[in-house]
């Protein structure tokens, strides 16, 4: 495949392919289908009225996982393990996938009447994947690729459906976890090895989860205890001097089970590069960084019927901020204000801890009490040792508390219910060490409540629909909202299953919108929360028992963009812009032989600027979020461990201002993924990434790191009882 194989289709001509695609393999089979699966670097907000996003953070479309959920890739299998039979591969792994968020309780992605994608833990080891930035690659529906970079520090950015990061939720274990500040959370902060499995859920979920979730969801689930004791030890080794260290313990003795883990990455990224529109080459420099993120998780068995769970996360990351190649032309463009850095750091250190109670209410299985308390210390610090010599720290203290049951009250009826409580604190100052002084921009909080429940019934076997309804309450002037959500699922065949939804979604002001006071800039405590509509329908095929097509069509419309006016007496932040997405996500998975396996998947996005207070910026496409992506992958996998495979990731041209008159090509990159268990305890995996040494710019001025390598190995230790 070239690289001229990018996404540039069109979606009228996929749709016809797919057509014609689905009458030629499926003519024939009968049988059933139900899946499918800034925090910029900085400036913290690029650009002006005309920018309907605060954005420097682009992220290349999603696909299905690395071989989703393909058959077997154990993370420590035993070697006399038996292959699968050929018909409980692909399809029936995929459908029968737990997933949280379309729920807010556990369930399968054949359940669902949303489409929802995941990528495990096993597959993010079998790729490489370091942090969940990284695991995001190819995934369906998202664009996850970041714009700063393609290190393994480099800043996360994540565009669903039209929207940027700001107006993506990111919840842990299904709490949300978003800066209420500056918006977002940068998801190269978690690394892979806390995690069990990354479920993202275009479309929004403000019914269930509130502000934030205006155009989708994100949902990380972290590993909990195994049965057995198991130590489980990793060395990885890479090109640009990584040098990554992880050792996990997991298990349960009696009533109490835990995970406690450590992960330090180091990397100096001092890649070479060029940019041609600058007429630049050199070498990327003071691009290092240090992670040192640790992980304890104890889990208690209250007697038969309760769980008590503490968890606690710390993430601490030390790193380089190399800044880009200012771009000379055009005058005033997307890179013109950029500047190339040799001493600035940033530093993060977020502890996110919660205690969870889980209760079996009656004598069955079909009632389940949550209650959850959490809190969160998100900080950034980044200092400017050039020609600012300035402090910038950004902090953020969040309480919070969730408390809902989970009721079968009948044999074809679920009811979902609860309350929702957070309150975040958030200052953002800047020290100047040449006046000796500091400045405050923001210091204030919101608090936030709700009430919410989400009704399922199975009218029939074949016929499954939803309403769901949430109320927000919140102490911003106009930060109360009403989201009703609405969908259905309905088998035509045993091989054919239709669906549709419909949610309604908001996301109110950050912080830094709010109250801000720069001098010359200031906060608006009169905005308006942005309003989002859902809508989708799609449909999901099983393709005899050897793979299935999942297929949506969306519409997704945000009003009331919350966006910096420079046309006023003092520039602010104002309720002026309106966008409307159109698109398509599809993701087609096959077992094309025993062990071998192959998918493809097209995301196709339209974002429309509908209003503006720029005139010249209306119909035309909203910068970054409108790349088309697309993905695929060829590999050999058993249930032995043995995982290789091939993986394309192609992302076509977007425009970089909203005005169209400036913008990035597309790009498409190969990469081989391998992973060797070596005995029933120890493996081997190894990758070797942008196979062709690719070069392309993510952001204007903002390079990638070309091809890259990198070596492991890990050695898991049983301990039987």
């Amino acid at each position: 495949m070239s690289t001229n194989f990018v996404a540039s289709w069109k979606i009228q001509v996929f749709v016809s392919n797919l057509t014609v695609l689905l009458g030629v393999l499926c003519g024939n089979y009968n049988t059933i289908a139900t899946e499918v699966t800034p925090i910029s670097e900085f400036p913290q907000y690029e650009g002006s009225a005309k920018d309907l996003q605060p954005v420097a953070e682009l992220t290349p479309k999603k696909t299905p996982a690395a071989i989703n959920k393909l058959e077997g890739i154990v993370q420590n299998p035993p070697a006399s393990t038996q292959e699968p039979d050929i018909e409980l591969t692909v399809i029936e792994k995929l459908l029968n996938e737990p997933v949280y968020s379309p729920f807010r309780r556990e369930g399968t992605v054949k359940d669902s009447t949303r489409p929802v994608y995941v990528i495990t833990g096993e597959e993010m080891e079998a790729q490489g994947a370091r942090t969940v930035r990284e695991a995001l690659k190819f995934l369906t529906g998202i664009l996850p690729d970041g714009t700063v970079g393609t290190e393994v520090n480099a800043l996360s950015g994540q565009f669903i459906r039209g929207s940027n990061s700001a107006q993506v939720l990111i919840l842990l274990d299904g709490r949300p976890i978003n800066d209420l500040g500056s918006g977002g959370f940068d998801l190269s902060e978690f690394t892979t090895n806390i995690v069990e499995r990354v479920e993202v859920l275009p479309g929004g979920g403000s019914t269930l989860y509130g502000s934030d979730a205006i155009g989708g969801v994100i949902n990380i689930i972290t590993r909990r205890p195994t049965e057995k004791v198991t130590t489980q030890a990793g060395v990885n080794f890479g090109a640009y001097g990584l040098n990554q260290q992880t050792i996990n313990s997991s298990g349960k003795v009696g009533d109490i089970g835990w995970v406690v883990g450590y992960n330090r990455t180091q990397a100096k990224n001092n890649y070479p590069f060029s940019i041609p529109e600058a007429n630049f080459k050199g070498t990327r420099e003071n691009n290092d960084t240090l992670y040192n993120n640790f992980n304890v998780k104890l889990e208690a068995d209250l007697g038969k019927r309760n769980t008590l769970t503490l968890s606690t996360l710390y993430l601490g990351k030390d790193q380089g901020v190399p800044g880009g190649v200012p771009i000379p032309e055009p005058l005033y463009g997307q890179g013109y204000f950029n500047s190339l850095t040799n001493s600035d750091r940033k530093y993060t250190d977020q502890i996110l801890t919660d205690l969870t109670w889980n209760s079996k209410l009656g004598g069955g299985d079909d009632s389940l009490l949550t209650a959850r308390v959490y809190a969160d210390f998100l900080n950034t610090r980044y200092d400017s040792r050039n020609s600012s010599q300035a402090r910038y720290h950004n902090g953020q203290t969040s309480y919070g508390l969730q408390t809902q049951h989970s009721w079968k009250f009948a044999h074809n009826q679920t009811l979902v219910y609860g309350f929702d409580y957070r309150n975040v604190s958030a200052t953002n100052s800047t020290f100047d060490f040449s006046a000796n002084t500091k400045t405050v921009t923001y210091d204030d909080s919101i608090s936030q409540g709700a009430l919410f429940a989400r009704y399922e019934i199975n009218f029939t076997p074949s016929f499954t629909a939803n309403l769901g309804l949430r109320q927000d309450f919140s102490s911003l002037t106009n930060g109360s909202f009403t989201s009703p959500s609405v969908g259905a699922k309905f088998a035509l065949t045993d091989s054919t299953t239709l669906r549709a939804n419909y949610i309604k979604n908001f996301r109110a002001p950050n912080l830094f919108s709010l109250y801000a006071n720069g001098g010359s800039y200031v906060g608006n405590p009169n905005l308006r929360p942005e309003k989002g509509d859902s809508y989708d329908i799609g449909i999901d095929q099983k393709l005899g028992n050897f793979g299935l097509l999942r297929l949506t069509y969306f519409n997704n419309t945000i009003s009331d963009l919350i966006a910096y006016n420079f046309a006023v007496p003092v520039a602010t932040y104002e309720n002026i812009g309106k966008v409307r997405t159109t698109g398509i996500e599809a993701v087609l998975n096959l077992q094309l032989a025993k062990n071998i396996y192959a998918f493809v998947s097209y995301t196709a996005n339209d974002p429309r600027i509908l209003k503006s207070t720029n005139s010249t910026e209306v119909d035309k496409e909203l910068r970054f979020a409108g790349a088309d992506s697309l993905n695929a992958g060829l590999s050999y996998e058993t249930s032995q461990g043995l995982y290789a495979g091939i993986l394309m990731h192609s992302l076509g041209a977007y425009p970089t201002n909203n005005t169209n008159t400036e913008s990035l090509s597309g790009y498409t990159t190969f990469d081989f993924k391998m992973r060797v268990s070596l005995s029933d305890n120890l493996i081997l995996t190894g990758s070797l990434d942008n196979i062709f040494n690719q070069r392309y710019q993510l952001f204007p001025g903002y390079p990638d790191g070309g091809r890259v390598f990198q070596v492991g190995s890990g050695q898991t230790h049983l301990k039987y009882s």
